[in-house]
Formats: C-alpha cells, structure tokens, sequence
C-alpha cells in the first residue's frame, strides 16, 4: 500500500516536472520550425525565454521568411524585438518587397520601423501610389479675383528617405504654397480657368518632393471656384481709410476755429469790460473838473451839444444805408 503511494507521488510530480518543462521550453514551436525546415534550436528558444522574449515572436516571423527564401537569422529577428521593434510588421515589407522587386534590405526595413513609420504601408505605398487631397487653397490673381483651388497629389513612398523624411503635412503645405504663387503670378483669373493645367505643370515643376518621404507622380486640380473681388474690397476698404482720415482732419480744424473764435470773443469782452470801465470813469472826471473850476458850465453844454450832434450824424447816416434807428420802427 505504502509503494503504491509512494508511485503516485512520483508520478504527480513527474508530471508536474513535465508541464513546468513544457511550459518554459516551447516544443510546439520546436517541432513547428523543424518541420518547416528551420534550424532553430531547443536551447535557443529556451535562451529566449531567459532573455524575456516571446518564441512565437520570433518562431513565426522566422518560417515565414524561410518559406520567401529571405534568408534571415533568428538573432536578426530577436535584436530588432529587443530594439522595440515589430518583427512580424517588418518580415511582411520585406515580403511584400522581394514580391515587388524593389530593394529593400532587413536593415532599412528595422531602421523604417523603429523610427515610427509603417514599413508595409510605406512598401504598399511603392507599388501603389497614394492619393492625397488638399484642402481648399485661396489665392488671388494680379487682377484681384480670388480663386479657391483644390487639388489631388498622387504621391509614391521613397524608401530611402523613409528616415528623417518629411510627411504628408508638408507635401498638403508646399503643394498650396505652390498653386499660390502660381495663381498671384498670373495676370488674370481667366488664364488659371481656361488653363488648369498650367498651375499643376508649374507646382510639379517645382520639385516639392525634395527632402520628404514621399515621391510626387502628379498633381490635378480637382476644383476652381471664382471668390471674392479681393482687389475691389481692398479699394474700397482704402478709400473708406482716406475718407475717415480726411474727417478727423477737417473736424481738427474745425475745432481749432472754434477755439480761435472763442479766444477772440474773449478778447473782445475784455476789451468791452475796459471800455465800459473807461466810460465809468468819464462823469467822475467832468464832476472833478467842474468842482475844481478847470471846466466852465458853458464849456459844459457846449460838450453835450457836440455829443447830441455826434448822435444826430450816426442817426443820419444809419437811415441812408436803410437801417433804422436805433429805438425806431424802419419804414416799409
């Protein structure tokens, strides 16, 4: 009874040792790449483990190339996984390009992919150029119309400048710097709308694909819409500036004027005030002239006599000029 016991246990253990074993060394990925005619070792893939590396990561990737005939190495495989690199991602473009018969080595391909860029669509891309829309692009010809443009650029992938290239970003950007230039050189908006073409052929011209990760084959305007008289607007919109700037003049000098005939008035009150103070004075003087014997009572009314006839003339000669009288009712 004891060594019927005593097998049990060690049976349970020896299976217990052969799952743990099984678990840790991946047999089934052994015996995968074996039958697929890869030579990858049990104590490779065990080293894998130890080194926290997922076989099947790299098992896989591994007989699909063998099966392209790429020739890779699992320490190929396992280096760029260990870089942070997707290796299934990778095997694929290289597939896909060794299909297409572009030159693209494993090196470029890691190099693409821990940059951040997509090393499958980038060689899809090659073989099938990619379609880029601009948006809505406004420029305005030397005659003041505005045209609103939108065009299609055909771009493919270059490959070679994957890393550091610039993106669709700048195409979209150096495209609609491209058709505004080309448009604000031309004469008339009529040019551009009997003639598209002539905006694609000078913006392709320009070799905007230089420095960017992408290859131009050909830019098409898609639309040309006539927009605002922007050469009008500007007219106007100056000679509403002129006029506003001509009515604060006027109004300054108007207000200067003002001042000025308000400075007078209060020079004339002034001088008013001293006369009337002046003529205050006048009876003060006769009464002391009188007092003091230096004017006789004679000389006296003759002075009024001299004054009334004074009144008499100004009275005269106001009535010449058809004014009536001071305290009179002129005749109709």
């Amino acid at each position: 009874m004891t060594a019927l016991i005593t097998s049990a246990i060690l049976i349970i253990l020896v299976l217990v040792l052969l799952m743990v074993l099984f678990t840790f060394i991946p047999v089934g990925l052994w015996i995968s790449a074996l039958a697929a005619g890869v030579n990858v070792g049990i104590f490779t893939l065990v080293g894998m483990r130890l080194r926290r590396v997922i076989p099947s990561k790299i098992v896989n990737p591994l007989i699909k190339a063998h099966k392209a005939g790429l020739g890779l190495s699992p320490a190929q495989l396992e280096a760029h996984y260990l870089a942070g690199g997707n290796v299934d991602k990778v095997v694929n473009a290289l597939i896909a390009a060794e299909r297409a018969a572009i030159p693209l080595k494993f090196e470029r391909a890691a190099a693409i992919d821990l940059a951040g860029r997509d090393v499958l669509q980038a060689v899809q891309m090659s073989v099938n150029p990619k379609v880029i829309q601009t948006p809505v692009v406004s420029a305005v010809a030397q005659n003041g119309i505005e045209l609103r443009v939108m065009a299609r650029v055909t771009v493919r992938a270059n490959i070679d400048r994957l890393v550091g290239g610039a993106g669709e970003e700048t195409i979209i950007a150096r495209v609609g710097e491209g058709i505004v230039t080309s448009i604000g050189s031309s004469s008339s908006h009529k040019d551009v709308l009997e003639n598209p073409d002539l905006v694609s052929r000078t913006v392709l011209n320009k070799g905007l694909d230089s420095g960017t990760a992408f290859e131009i084959l050909s830019i098409d305007i898609a639309d040309v819409d006539v927009g605002k008289n922007i050469g009008a607007q500007l007219q106007t919109d100056q000679a509403e500036a002129d006029k506003r700037i001509a009515q604060a003049k006027a109004e300054e000098r108007r207000a200067m004027a003002v001042a000025k005939e308000q400075e007078m008035k209060a020079s004339v009150q002034e001088m008013r005030a001293k006369v009337v103070e002046a003529e205050a004075e006048v009876p003060k003087a006769l009464a002391a002239a009188l007092k003091e014997g230096n004017l006789g009572v004679m000389d006296y009314y003759n002075l009024q006599n001299v004054i009334a006839d004074t009144k008499m003339r100004d009275n005269i000669a106001t009535t010449a000029k058809g004014d009536a009288p001071e305290g009179t009712i002129p005749k109709k």
